[in-house]
């Protein structure tokens, strides 16, 4: 884990937190390539050579603020190593599975979903951001498709399913783009998708009678 060492470490570690947030912000609103560092570094409070220092460039930067939104936290713990990953995997039943993964995935989309809109059109424009995320398993469908794997091994798990499709389900449905369309284009409060979710994934992947 990265700890700050007194109070030097601990001003650094704010300063790289409020970077982070001002350019995940104003990537957002107003989209990668259209966002300056001196704009990040004006609502940081920081001088732009700061950002260079922390950060080496732009692109560093985003990779940085996609993690971060991930995550949650500028920890390097894995999402499969998160609390709310292992509260899915450690279930005793498929229903609890699920129910820990809808509100987990909910919380990670509260966060991310935007971002990961605004990558998405970024790297239409700007080459050098494939980089930063090589040709390789998408790693949302290996935590999706890991903890799938878990769910359907538990009791109350639809037997008439293949696991492969369970995840495949699970992966469009819990999509940052789905999130986004029913809490952003259609207003929805985020409970109310993760009860639809819930309530849709468990129609697929639980036996019958589950309540």
């Amino acid at each position: 884990m990265r700890e700050g060492k007194g109070k030097t470490g601990g001003k650094a570690r704010e300063t790289r937190r409020r970077i982070i947030e001002a350019a995940g912000a104003l990537f957002v609103e107003q989209g990668y390539g259209a966002t300056k560092l001196q704009e990040i570094a004006d609502r940081a409070g920081v001088a732009v050579q700061t950002i260079y220092f922390v950060f080496r460039n732009k692109p560093s930067l985003l990779k940085e603020v996609v993690d971060v939104a991930i995550a949650g936290d500028d920890e390097p713990v894995p999402t499969m190593d998160r609390p709310w990953f292992t509260e899915v995997t450690s279930a005793p039943t498929a229903e609890s599975a699920l129910t820990a993964l809808t509100a987990g995935t909910r919380r990670t989309l509260e966060r991310v979903a935007a971002v990961n809109e605004m990558v998405r059109a970024a790297t239409t424009t700007n080459p050098e951001i494939r980089e930063l995320w090589p040709d390789e398993t998408d790693p949302r469908y290996t935590v999706i498709s890991t903890a799938v794997k878990a769910l359907m091994k538990k009791p109350g798990a639809r037997a008439a399913i293949r696991t492969e499709e369970a995840a495949d389900i699970t992966y469009a449905v819990l999509s940052p783009e789905l999130f986004l369309t029913l809490t952003r284009d259609r207003a929805w409060p985020p409970a109310k998708w993760e009860q639809w979710a819930y309530d849709t994934l468990r129609s697929q992947l639980l036996a019958a009678n589950r309540h």
